[in-house]
């Protein structure tokens, strides 16, 4: 019975991949006049033509199109891959200092320069995709450049772990968020969980000593520090002690850390490693589960110190939903984990996936009203987390 589940579930996420995930981005978001992609669709499905052109967007693009055209064959997928990473190399990387910009304008001129941490490590994570699938020896040495840059100026050598932002020349920035809406904390486990995630993908292609060393103390660092060690959820904002000044519970990074992490024990290949992150990430799974609904959906956060739930089902929550839960399965045997896991992808096919226009809505409200004011592309609406969990589920179907 579960392999029937399993095996519909591939057949529907590998239909909603290719028949309306990327054709969007394929179709909407080439950006024929000035370069690259469009930076923006608004959730009305308005092109902005003049839209800033964000880092994170283009290397997510980039990874997305290389994972789909390694897993599935598409031609188009690579031609796709190919326009992104031209515009990366040609555009986003800093020639003078080193590292990527965080912020371009419609023409590709620096709007905003800083070297945001979590910007380094997406584009390594597309670099090293697009290597996987073409051998190109640029994205290779360009992906091992950002390695050395992050670990040159954010890695803190003396309480481990990575800080967030410099300025273009590499200096220690006053504002170091990634958006307005987190803390201006020296430390936060969103950064860690992509330099991580980056980390892994390039020690797929490079078996470098220090890369080795860097994953492992990553992945202690997720273990020891940011992972709670009693309620298993994850700690997000910390001061350069590593303090905690989390007040929030992020459920969809909760569930997506259940699995990036596991992946990292598996890719580096060490059986102690990997004995004892499962049952951490399964610990973490558990934790998650109290963000689940009854419909199968999760919700966004839950602010702890003032007892506010922000109920709205985000996009990437959901998907990330399907691949924790799916892989909480695979390591324990426990079909509740399964019937999650199904549970939140009839959730996504039911309210999120947009039908008419294609894509993904931003999210759906208690009420299940779509999202319209929120983006439907653009600097964090990337075609990654929805790509990557259908991706992840066709190419390890299998493996179940």
């Amino acid at each position: 019975m579960s392999a029937n589940k399993l095996k519909t579930l591939k057949t529907e996420v590998q239909s909603e991949l290719v028949n309306n995930i990327l054709p969007f981005w394929m179709t909407k978001m080439i950006d024929d006049r000035d370069g690259g992609f469009y930076g923006r669709i608004d959730g009305l499905g308005h092109v902005f033509n003049d839209a800033d052109k964000g880092c994170v967007l283009n290397a997510r693009i980039l990874w997305t199109f290389s994972s789909a055209f390694r897993v599935l064959k598409n031609p188009g997928y690579l031609k796709a891959a190919e326009r992104a990473k031209d515009y990366l190399l040609a555009h986003f990387f800093d020639k003078e200092y080193g590292g990527v910009f965080w912020l371009l304008d419609h023409k590709g001129e620096v709007k905003n320069g800083k070297k945001q941490i979590y910007a380094q490590a997406f584009a390594i994570y597309g670099l090293t995709e697009y290597y996987r699938i073409t051998n190109d020896k640029t994205c290779f040495e360009k992906a091992i450049e950002l390695f050395k840059l992050i670990e040159k100026y954010s890695y803190d050598i003396n309480l481990d772990g990575y800080f967030e932002a410099f300025s273009r020349e590499w200096s220690v920035a006053d504002d170091l968020r990634l958006s307005a809406k987190d803390a201006n904390e020296k430390k936060t486990m969103n950064t860690h969980l992509h330099v991580l995630e980056a980390y892994t993908n390039l020690f797929r292609v490079w078996k470098d000593d220090l890369l080795k060393k860097q994953l492992y103390r990553l992945i202690d660092v997720f273990t020891d520090k940011i992972v709670n060690n009693r309620t298993f959820n994850l700690n997000m904002f910390f001061d350069e002690e590593w303090n905690d000044k989390t007040d929030l519970v992020s459920y969809g990074h909760n569930i997506e850390s259940s699995w990036l992490i596991y992946e990292a024990a598996v890719v580096l290949g060490d059986k102690d490693v990997i004995g004892k992150v499962k049952r951490i990430c399964l610990m973490i799974a558990d934790a998650s589960k109290k963000g689940v609904m009854t419909d199968g959906s999760m919700i966004y956060e839950y602010f702890f110190n003032s007892g506010h739930i922000d109920s709205d089902r985000h996009w990437w929550v959901q998907a990330e939903s399907v691949l924790g839960f799916l892989n909480a399965y695979t390591l324990s045997g426990q079909k509740e984990y399964l019937e999650l896991s199904l549970a939140a992808w009839k959730f996504i096919s039911s309210n999120l996936v947009d039908r008419q226009n294609g894509e993904w809505f931003w999210s759906v409200d208690k009420n299940m009203k779509p999202n319209l004011k929120e983006d439907k592309a653009g600097f964090w609406k990337c075609p990654y987390h929805d790509s990557r969990m259908c991706l992840e589920i066709i190419e390890k179907q299998n493996d179940i």
